[in-house]
């Protein structure tokens, strides 16, 4: 009896937040696509790089701005807590690696991707565009900023301007660029279905 009160109270709870069900399955499977993404790689020349970010980009923009963060959120969380959901493991002492910045950016990033679609009129490719090249400023800024101070004043391997914008930015962001464009034709099919 005591289990059947509790499941109906959290139940009631729920509905009063607005979380649904079916909502929480989603932040779940994005949750899990979030760290399977972070392992499977695409081998272009220069800089390699991870379906990671596609996949907390369409957190944001099917799930919208609170479930699409939820979603990045409990990955971060569940990486600093031990599993080894992030590209070189987990633990709270990811916190002190320069990349940590970015999975921040990945919360930020689909939060404001989300706001954006949510309060777009008339949803269009370019709609979804402007959205996923605001939310990839969002995450290279954060992680940019994130990775300059942790070389430079937390674990004293110093980084420069230029070479902080080289690599972190302008061999990294081609590959980024191609999942916007992915992800905003993806979405375009994608949400309808789920919005019914």
């Amino acid at each position: 009896m005591g289990n059947h009160y509790l499941s109906k109270t959290s139940k009631g709870q729920l509905e009063k937040r607005g979380i649904k069900a079916q909502e929480l399955v989603y932040c779940g499977i994005f949750t899990a696509l979030i760290a399977v993404g972070a392992f499977i790689k695409i081998p272009v020349p220069v800089v390699p790089f991870t379906l990671q970010f596609l996949f907390t980009m369409l957190a944001g923009l099917l799930l919208g701005s609170r479930l699409g963060a939820v979603s990045v959120a409990v990955y971060m969380i569940l990486g600093l807590v031990g599993l080894p959901v992030f590209t070189e493991g987990g633990g709270i002492w990811y916190v002190l690696k320069p990349s940590f910045g970015y999975i921040i950016g990945f919360c930020a990033g689909a939060y404001v991707t989300g706001k954006m679609v949510e309060k777009a009129q008339k949803l269009t490719i370019a709609k979804y565009l402007l959205a996923n090249f605001t939310g990839l400023f969002i995450v290279y800024g954060m992680g940019m900023i994130y990775y300059y101070i942790i070389c430079n004043y937390v674990i004293h391997t110093p980084i420069g301007v230029w070479p902080l914008f080289l690599y972190c930015f302008f061999l990294a962001v081609p590959g980024d660029i191609c999942l916007c464009i992915l992800a905003a034709f993806l979405a375009k099919r994608i949400r309808p279905v789920l919005m019914q």
